[in-house]
C-alpha cells in the first residue's frame, strides 16, 4: 500500500469511528501504531484533519429542533452578508451551495416560534439577504 492509498484508508476509518484508538485504527489499516500515528499527525498538520467532534442529535437531548434554512443574498452585498452570518450565534454551519439557495445555514432552535424569530429577526435583517426558506429536520436517518 502506497502513503496515498494508507492515507485514504485512515481517513476513511477515522469517519466511520472518531473514537477509535490508535491501535484499533492501525490494525484495520494493516500498519503499526507508530505508522498510523506518523500518517494521522501529518494529515492534521497538512490540515486534512481538522478536527474531532461529537455529534448530538438535539432533539434527543434537549427536545430542539433542527432546520437548514436556504439563504439567498445580493451579489454586491455578498462578502459583507455572509460575515455578518457568520457572527449569528443561532446558526451551528454556514455552507456556500449550489442549486436553489446560495447559501444554507443549520440551525437549532426549541420550537417553531423560536426558529421563526432567528429566521425573521437576525437572517432577515442582515443587509443584502434576500430570501431564507427554513425546512425543519425530522428525523435523523443516518
Amino acid at each position: 500500500m502506497d502513503a496515498e492509498e494508507l492515507e485514504h484508508r485512515l481517513l476513511s476509518l477515522l469517519k466511520k469511528d472518531p473514537k477509535a484508538s490508535l491501535g484499533k485504527i492501525a490494525d484495520q489499516a494493516g500498519v503499526a501504531r507508530p505508522t498510523a500515528r506518523k500518517y494521522i499527525e501529518k494529515l492534521e498538520k497538512e490540515g486534512a484533519i481538522v478536527g474531532y467532534t461529537v455529534e448530538i442529535d438535539p432533539k434527543k437531548v434537549n427536545h430542539q429542533s433542527i432546520a437548514m434554512v436556504g439563504i439567498d443574498v445580493e451579489s454586491d452585498q455578498y462578502v459583507e452578508a455572509t460575515s455578518k452570518l457568520t457572527e449569528l450565534d443561532s446558526l451551528t454551519a454556514l455552507y456556500t451551495a449550489t442549486g436553489d439557495h446560495m447559501l444554507m445555514a443549520e440551525l437549532e432552535a426549541t420550537g417553531s416560534t423560536e426558529l421563526n424569530e432567528i429566521v425573521s429577526d437576525q437572517i432577515l435583517s442582515i443587509q443584502g439577504v434576500t430570501t431564507a426558506c427554513p425546512a425543519v429536520l425530522q428525523e435523523r436517518l443516518k
